[in-house]
């Protein structure tokens, strides 16, 4: 293989196995992004307001839902690092949610059946909150609560 060749398949392979996954149907365009996405979730400013965004009435606390990692003091606001365990069988979802943030919905991630119930992200607090894990297992909705607190940065600088 030539150079010019190798410079020329470098330079589109990333767009042409691409288009080759879309042909084959592997990839279709526009899936990459969120498809069921909940604006009036995103939306909601505390806790009971984002169970009915995601068509649940009510959440009850649970102590099979563990916060893996999740400081008790952070000390920069706009990295918490924050890990959620589900030990309550069936659970389809876990949500992260950020009391005093302009918006509490920080992260929402959907689990197919049979696998760990575990998420990690990183969130950004804008001051000392409550953080919510809200899990959805079988149609129902648990939750559990660890207060964070933040000494500098977050969303308000």
């Amino acid at each position: 293989m030539n150079a010019s060749r190798r410079n020329a398949l470098k330079a589109t392979g990333g767009a042409s196995v691409l288009g080759l996954a879309a042909a084959a149907g592997l990839f279709v365009p526009g899936s990459a992004f969120a498809a069921d996405w909940n604006k009036n979730a995103f939306e909601a400013k505390n806790l009971n307001d984002v169970v009915k965004a995601l068509g649940g009435a009510n959440a009850t606390e649970s102590k099979d839902i563990t916060f893996v990692t999740a400081p008790d003091i952070a000390e920069n606001g706009a990295v918490v690092p924050i890990a959620i365990q589900s030990k309550i069988a069936k659970t389809e979802a876990i949500a992260i949610l950020v009391e005093k943030n302009p918006n509490a919905l920080a992260a929402s991630f959907e689990f197919p059946a049979g696998t760990e119930a575990f998420a990690s992200t990183r969130v950004k607090m804008g001051q000392s909150s409550n953080v919510h894990a809200l899990v959805k297992a079988d149609g129902k909705y648990y939750y559990a609560t660890k207060e964070v607190k933040v000494t500098l940065g977050g969303c308000g600088g």
